[in-house]
This record gives C-alpha cells, structure tokens and sequence, in this order.
C-alpha cells in the first residue's frame, strides 16, 4: 500500500531542490492515478500521471519486441522543445515522472530519479484498483 502523501512531500522536495530546474514530479500509479506530487498546479499533475499511464503501457508493449527484455518499463525519457519528460519505474505498479527544463544535465536527472527510487521504492507500490478501490 503506498504510504500517505505527506510522506513523500519531503522527498520530492529534495530532489527539486537538488536539480532546480525540474518544473514538476509527480509520483503515479500505473493505473494513472496521482500520488504525490511537487510543483505544478493539482490538475496539471493529474493530466500527467494519466498520459504517463498510457506511456508506461506503450513502452512494455515496445519493451516485448526486444529477445532479451522480460517486457517491463524501466526508464523513458523524451527530449521536447524547451525541456525534457522522465518517466520511471519507482517500485510494484508505482512510476515516477519528472518534467524539467532543457538546461538541466539529462543524464544527472536520471540518476537522482534512481537514487530516489532505491530510497524509497520498498514504499512506491500500489496494488491494482477494482471498482476504483485499492486492494
């Protein structure tokens, strides 16, 4: 079960803190439901945490077509005008997106997204949702 939001407040916040040039991080389930979240505005991390849903879906259904995956989504990152999308697997069904602008080191974003994720990705899972339950 995943942990309270408050909890994850003080982690997300570091994480901005140390790269501030992130905009937005937002912690999902892979069913697309926002967890947590740092910056940005509650609808715009809700819109997110859909789309990386879909994201997420998409890069499994790539992942199967290479011999040696076992078809699961690790890490997609997306280079857009004025910035860059990281979206990775942060525990069971749990993600973690990080939306940045383009002067942020790339490579430093995924690994402090990975750091974080070793911390506390025992506390990223999310049990599937019936009928719009947990459980």
């Amino acid at each position: 079960m995943i942990q309270q939001r408050a909890n994850f407040d003080w982690m997300l916040t570091n994480l901005a803190k140390e790269l501030p040039q992130i905009h937005q991080i937002v912690v999902l389930s892979s069913d697309g439901l926002c967890i947590a979240r740092h910056g940005g505005d509650h609808d715009g991390a809700d819109r997110l945490a859909a789309a990386c849903a879909g994201l997420q879906s998409l890069a499994a259904a790539v992942a199967t077509e290479i011999p040696e995956s076992d078809g699961r989504m690790r890490l997609v990152v997306i280079e857009v005008t004025g910035g860059y999308f990281y979206l990775m697997a942060a525990g069971a069904g749990a993600y973690l997106a990080v939306l940045t602008d383009e002067t942020v080191e790339a490579g430093l974003v995924g690994a402090r997204m990975r750091d974080l994720v070793v911390r506390i990705g025992a506390h990223l899972t999310s049990p599937p949702r019936h009928d719009g339950r947990a459980g």
